[in-house]
């Protein structure tokens, strides 16, 4: 098969998947192998997905041929990934499975003045977010030590009741249950009840 001199060149499709000739060459076999036995398929059951004849197959996956654009194409419809994926290798061979569960009320409490925390999925101790519930017990500006500031990103999500969520270069804005606000913590922030009962939120805090 001749490869149509105006179709994507590979070398292209590897450049656009981040590969600046630094790296060391995709093995573009192993890959389609590995990508093959993850979803359990026979080379068989892989070529008829792709409309590739087996033996094409093999010698792709052998490093035996080259592929045309027009195989690789196919080859990623097959899989049902994108070309650049195709040619973009999973960033680490560890399988990560690690979870953490928190049954209702047995979170790791954390008091302060202000708020009254529930730490959640504490049995993992090296983790990229700090999940936590809170329940506001502050009513003003003035029951905190000034802006609360920390490093990361942090997301709240209204559980219950209706807070005010004040931040240092914005209006004030009443937040009620399924209401949320992602924003950067460097920036100073409170949060504080403004419904009859003490408000509950819960706070994903990053931690890198």
């Amino acid at each position: 098969m001749t490869e149509d001199p105006q179709a994507p060149s590979v070398l292209r499709i590897m450049r656009q998947a981040g590969d600046d000739g630094v790296s060391p060459p995709l093995d573009l076999g192993a890959r389609v192998r590995t990508l093959r036995k993850a979803r359990d398929w026979t080379l068989e059951q892989a070529a008829v997905k792709a409309g590739l004849a087996r033996s094409t197959l093999s010698k792709i996956e052998n490093g035996q041929m080259s592929p045309t654009f027009e195989a690789v194409r196919k080859l990623a419809q097959g899989l049902d990934i994108s070309i650049p994926q195709l040619f973009t290798p999973p960033r680490s061979d560890k399988v990560m499975a690690r979870r953490a569960i928190t049954l209702s009320g047995q979170g790791k409490a954390h008091l302060t003045g202000t708020y009254e925390h529930e730490i959640l999925a504490t049995s993992l101790t090296t983790k990229k977010m700090l999940p936590y519930r809170a329940v506001v017990r502050a009513r003003a500006f003035e029951e905190f030590e000034g802006w609360v500031r920390h490093d990361g990103e942090e997301f709240l999500y209204v559980l219950s009741g209706v807070v005010e969520f004040l931040s240092e270069f914005y209006e004030p804005v009443r937040l009620k249950r399924g209401d949320s606000a992602y924003y950067d913590a460097m920036m100073g922030h409170n949060v504080i009840s403004v419904s009859e009962d003490d408000a509950t939120i819960l706070w994903v805090t990053t931690l890198e």
